[in-house]
Formats: structure tokens, C-alpha cells, sequence
């Protein structure tokens, strides 16, 4: 089930957005993965706005970088992999399966919502 819906998504987009609900249910997977091992309150407005608000920023974000089915795909073309400085050198890791380097999971945008709620940023807990 999506954490936005489609009239909250277009309402937020400001247009009309193709295959809005399969999109808003693809960016809450992706939210669910970034959340995996968190702890909230689930009937916290706080919490329940930060997601709504993190799923329409994750498709956004994956309609910025020209995804229209909401899957993540390889690094676009001339989007930079790596810098160096001194004797610093910094690369991203390959995608499975091909030479491009992976986008990240979420946007930037998303990522923090989530974490100006306090819901990243927590590991796994064993008892």
C-alpha cells in the first residue's frame, strides 16, 4: 500500500502524472527498504506525514532522472562516478550487471524528510 495518493502526488507535482499509483507504490518499497530497520510510531502525524511526504519526493525523483516506471536503473550518461584529490580517489560502486555505476536508492529530497522525522539512522537490534 502507497504512503501518498495519487491526488496528493498530483496535487504536490503540480501536473498529471502517468501510472501514479504504480509509481507511489514502487517509492514506498523504496522508502520501506530505507526504513527497514526503524523504529516510529506508526499513528504519529509526524511519522505518517513524513512518509506521505518522502514517497511523492521519491517519485519525483525518479521522474527527474527520466525513470517513468519507478525502477531504479543505471547512472544516466555524463553523470560523474568519481573525483579524485591528491592521493584521494573516490568511485562509486558498479551495477549489477553492467559497467554504469547505480543511482542511489532515494533522492536526496526524500532521504531528508525521513531524517528530519528521526526515522533514519537506526541499525538492526538484537534482544
Amino acid at each position: 500500500m502507497a504512503y501518498a495518493t495519487v491526488e496528493q502526488l498530483e496535487e504536490a507535482l503540480g501536473y498529471t502524472v502517468e501510472r501514479a499509483a504504480l509509481l507511489l507504490d514502487r517509492a514506498s518499497r523504496d522508502i520501506d527498504r530505507v526504513l527497514r530497520c526503524s523504529t516510529y510510531d506508526t499513528e504519529a502525524d509526524g511519522a505518517v506525514s513524513a512518509l506521505r511526504a518522502a514517497t511523492i519526493e521519491q517519485v519525483a525523483y525518479q521522474l527527474a532522472q527520466g525513470n517513468a516506471d519507478g525502477i531504479r536503473h543505471g547512472m544516466q550518461p555524463g553523470v560523474p562516478t568519481g573525483a579524485s584529490a591528491g592521493g584521494v580517489d573516490l568511485s562509486r560502486g558498479q551495477s549489477v550487471g553492467g559497467s554504469t555505476t547505480a543511482l542511489p536508492l532515494i533522492g536526496e529530497q526524500a532521504w531528508g524528510i525521513l531524517a528530519d522525522a528521526g526515522l533514519t539512522g537506526q541499525g538492526p537490534m538484537a534482544r
